[in-house]
This record gives C-alpha cells, sequence and structure tokens, in this order.
C-alpha cells in the first residue's frame, strides 16, 4: 500500500502520515492502532509498535485454557466435532496443534511416534519423512501450498522460529512419488483449490480445505488461532470416511 492509499484509508493528510513515518511527529496511541488496522497488522505485532513508541500493549495473551477464554475453547470444541466424520484441527500461529476431532487420529496411523508427542507441530508432522509426507500422493504440490502460507506468515510477523521452521521444513528430503498423481490432481480440480491426496488402507482419500479464524478478536491468542477443516473432494472419499467414522463407534 502506498502511503496516499494509507493517508487515504486512514483519512489523515499524507504529509502528517510523512512525518509519522520519518520521526518529525510523534504518533498517539490511537494514531497507531488506527493506521495498524488498516494495514491488518496482527495483535501481536500491534503491541510490538506501541511499546517502540513508549505505550502500554493493549492486546492481551492468555492460554486457550484460561477460563477468561472458556467460551471461546468451548466454540472451538464443538466447531471440531460439528465436522466429523470429516477431519478438522486447531492451530496456532506457529502450527502447533492445540485440539483436533475424531476423523484426525486414523489419518496419523503411519506416522512416527517421536512426531506426534506433545507439542505436535503440524506442518512437521505434515512433511517430515518420518511422518505423512510419504503418504501424500501429490506431495511436490501439497508442500508448495503449505510452505507459500508460511512464508505469508513470515513476511507479515517475521518471526523468528516461524522462519527457523521454514528453513527445517526446506531442508526434509523429497520420497519418491507418484508424478502421474500429482498430475492428475491439478488437472482434476484445474487450479481452483490444492487438493490434499493421502493414501492410506482404506484407499486414496482427496480433501480440500479452509481456514477459519475469529472474527472480531481481542486476545493475541484468539487472533492467532486457526481451525482447519478438510472435507472430501469426492464422493469415494466420503464414503470412506463414513465408514472409519463408523468403526469408532
Amino acid at each position: 500500500m502506498s502511503q496516499l492509499d494509507l493517508a487515504c484509508e486512514a483519512d489523515i493528510s499524507t504529509r502528517h502520515l510523512s512525518f509519522v513515518e520519518t520521526g518529525r511527529a510523534q504518533p498517539s496511541r490511537d494514531m497507531i492502532l488506527h493506521l495498524a488496522e488498516r494495514l491488518e497488522v496482527p495483535l501481536r505485532e500491534r503491541n510490538t509498535l506501541l511499546v517502540a513508541a513508549g505505550y502500554a500493549p493493549v492486546y492481551p495473551e492468555r492460554p486457550l485454557a484460561d477460563p477468561s477464554l472458556s467460551a471461546a475453547r468451548k466454540a472451538v470444541d464443538l466447531v471440531l466435532a460439528g465436522h466429523e466424520p470429516f477431519p478438522a484441527l486447531a492451530i496456532d500461529h506457529h502450527w502447533t496443534l492445540v485440539a483436533s476431532n475424531n476423523a484426525v487420529a486414523p489419518l496419523l496411523a503411519g506416522a512416527g511416534p517421536a512426531l506426534l508427542r506433545p507439542p505436535v507441530n503440524v506442518l512437521r508432522l505434515t512433511l517430515h519423512p518420518a511422518g505423512l509426507a510419504p503418504q501424500i500422493a501429490n506431495l511436490r504440490q501439497w508442500r508448495s501450498h503449505l510452505l507459500t502460507r508460511l512464508q505469508r506468515q513470515i513476511d507479515i510477523t517475521a518471526d523468528r522460529l516461524l522462519l527457523e521452521l521454514m528453513n527445517e521444513l526446506r531442508d526434509y528430503p523429497m520420497p519418491a512419488v507418484d508424478a502421474t498423481a500429482e498430475d492428475a490432481s491439478e488437472e482434476d480440480y484445474a487450479g481452483i483449490i490444492v487438493p490434499l491426496r493421502l493414501i492410506t488402507d482404506a484407499g486414496v482419500l482427496a480433501f480440500f480445505s479452509t481456514t477459519t479464524v475469529f472474527g472480531t478478536p481481542v486476545d493475541i491468542t484468539l487472533s492467532e488461532l486457526a481451525i482447519e477443516s478438510f472435507f472430501p473432494a469426492d464422493a469415494d472419499t466420503a464414503a470412506i470416511l463414513g465408514r472409519l467414522a463408523e468403526r469408532q463407534t
């Protein structure tokens, strides 16, 4: 966003904005929050901006188990349970698994025990050679999709731990994959969605996913929480997931 665009969005003069940017004017706390809102700066980074300008942070960060967030945690659990028999999970800003529904566990049967030991990092579990990577038929495509999402987070937050995670994931060797399966997956969905094609004992499951976040959070933990919901991309996958759910009951 250009300086002119930001000034128009924030309804301030370009001259005043220029003075703020160059340090010739000291922005008020409200001005910092106003500009951060227009720039869609994450809440954690808004606190950082406030502290750098000499103000106290305004957004609290409480663990999801905190009693004050009990309603939010209940909402997460309801969404996850309501998505069954399809898999869904909740992750934090470092892609650490926070919660999952009953449909997730059967899909992780082939993963190494060390990767399933809490705290579980979902990206590491997915792309590690001892994790789900050998079971992903379109690994190159899915890996590229996940790393692109991770890079966007890094670009926005400059988070050191996310950068370390990115370097780790890029260093993983690529196991042999079925190029035909990758080509087919791209053709089937015409570039509209990026599918996940997971090889299981019950057959190849095809998913597309959506990400849900809290709409108006005022707590850092909630603002960084995301629910990843996976939907069957074909009738066979839906039928297989239904049968797996019946076995669990």
